[in-house]
């Protein structure tokens, strides 16, 4: 196990490679959440702040950069700590999807944020106009990577603020899922094989799993404040067993889904996004994500009672985020089918199996 996931109610205080990094996530990600707490709203709004920290601690393009002792065992730990903190950065857009898919392409991107506007099947060569929706941040971005599959390859170019219009839309937890519309000539495009749309899915579905885990660990953490400091007939809410129950149910929803993210994270730190491994792993914690998220966030509303659905508390901002993610990039039923297919094509479908089972690392 990489230990990149470490953290949540139970967490251990064993040492590992990533020790510092996650030290160095959490400090940055609580000066932001402290500094913003009693005014965030929806739709939400792009913490200058916090991508400036970020960014001086060389933290925004880990694997997108040069640096060759970075890549997604340490995003991990900055994606899970960042959604810990409900940051409001595109710290997966920039590094680990269109940081990279620029890479791939020869393209210069600006040092700011990224995001990825990804659409299929649109005939770039007519010269007419490119609609693209649900991409996040756009308008925060200082570039927007566009991805367009057409006829068995994939175009990609960077486009300006100026080069793009767009129309504002927001997710569940308020988070810019703009549709952009831009008019550019098919020779601003580069060429790249279809097979990187595939590994962008991937990409995408490993990031938000991580990031999954992070806001459940917020709720969960939330939770376990607010029942030991709210009182009831004189005792406090964690004191009655029928809430102790639920907190106990929650933490083992949310290591159920850290453990197979875990192996997750393992496999592409291992081998890349795109192995039978890697895959299986990201299927499997995509449905195992599905029931997670709608039982622990369920179940965190329920200990907090009505003050858990106002704007006032935080816990909207984990509880929402999780929510939102889990059907981007793939929903359950798509993974599912996805994580048979494997199973069904693989040529050793026990090996398989036993990679999706997480692996106890001794040193840690």
């Amino acid at each position: 196990m990489t230990g990149a996931l470490t953290g949540g109610v139970f967490r251990a205080k064993s040492r590992s490679e990533t020790t510092e990094l996650h030290q160095l996530v959490d400090d940055i990600g609580r000066k932001s959440f402290e500094a913003r707490l009693g005014s965030r709203c929806l739709p939400e709004v792009f913490d200058k702040s916090l991508w400036s920290d970020l960014s001086q601690a060389g933290l925004t393009r880990l694997t997108s950069s040069s640096d060759p002792d970075a890549g997604p065992a340490e995003l991990a730990v900055v994606l899970r700590g960042i959604a810990r903190h409900c940051g409001a950065v595109p710290i997966a857009e920039t590094d680990l999807l269109a940081g990279w898919l620029a890479g791939q392409a020869g393209l210069c991107t600006p040092s700011g944020p990224l995001t990825l506007a990804w659409t299929r099947q649109v005939d770039v060569c007519t010269g007419g106009r490119i609609s693209v929706d649900a991409v996040p941040w756009s308008q925060s971005a200082a570039a927007v990577v566009i991805a367009v599959e057409q006829f068995g390859e994939l175009l990609v170019a960077c486009l300006a603020p100026d080069e793009f219009s767009y129309v504002p839309h927001e997710n569940l937890a308020g988070e810019p899922r703009d549709a952009i519309t831009v008019c550019i000539p098919a020779d601003r495009f580069r060429s790249l094989p279809v097979a990187y749309a595939d590994e962008l899915a991937w990409r995408g579905a490993w990031a938000r799993c991580v990031q999954i885990v992070g806001a459940l660990d917020a709720a969960a953490e939330m939770s376990v404040a607010y029942t030991g400091e709210r009182e009831q007939f004189g005792r406090p809410l964690s004191a009655f067993q029928a809430v102790q129950h639920g907190l106990a149910h929650m933490a083992g929803e949310i290591e159920r889904l850290r453990a197979i993210t875990e192996v997750a994270v393992a496999a592409a730190a291992d081998s890349g996004f795109t192995t039978p491994h890697a895959k299986a792993a990201i299927s499997a914690a995509k449905v195992v994500g599905a029931d997670v998220v709608a039982s622990v966030c369920a179940t965190a509303h329920q200990l907090h009672g009505a003050i858990g659905t106002t704007m006032e508390h935080p816990l909207w901002l984990a509880t929402t985020r999780a929510q939102s993610w889990i059907d981007e990039f793939g929903t359950r039923v798509s993974h599912a089918a996805r994580l048979t297919q494997l199973l069904r094509h693989a040529d050793q479908p026990w090996d398989l199996v036993v990679g999706l089972m997480p692996r106890i690392d001794k040193s840690s």
